[in-house]
């Protein structure tokens, strides 16, 4: 004769799976969200980035265009690389393993060319609403 109570156990363990398989389903489902959610963002802020220093470069051009001896030749110089940097940037291949180094290089770059005009610019993000209702805007 079987275990009589062979097939209760039985019964919990097809509730346990079914329960584990539910939550595993919609866990996918809420994890492909928050990270198309995540990635939207995270994109946003780095395309935002990109454009700030994309815009400086672009001003700084106008500059030398205008008056060709208003920087040095090392500011120029600085500025070129920026551009070139701008450029490489693999905007459409984000899991290109280059993008961070890109950005570090950037960033740096962009700092050395601020300290060689002697301007104090800083990239700090979109401006956001502070708790008051005012916004605090930083370039």
């Amino acid at each position: 004769m079987d275990d009589i109570f062979g097939e209760s156990l039985n019964f919990e363990e097809i509730h346990i799976k079914q329960g584990f398989d539910e939550g595993h389903k919609d866990g996918l489902i809420a994890g492909k969200e928050e990270a198309r959610q995540v990635g939207l963002k995270v994109g946003f802020e780095v395309g935002e980035e990109l454009g700030f220093y994309k815009g400086c470069v672009e001003v700084w051009n106008s500059a030398v265009r205008v008056d060709p001896t208003r920087f040095s030749t090392r500011v120029q110089k600085g500025v070129k690389q920026m551009e070139e940097l701008v450029e490489r940037y693999p905007v459409m291949e984000p899991e290109n393993e280059s993008v961070q180094e890109i950005m570090e290089d950037l960033r740096l770059k962009f700092k050395a060319v601020c300290a060689s005009l002697g301007v104090k610019l800083e990239y700090k993000g979109y401006p956001r609403a502070s708790s008051s209702g005012a916004k605090d805007v930083a370039f």
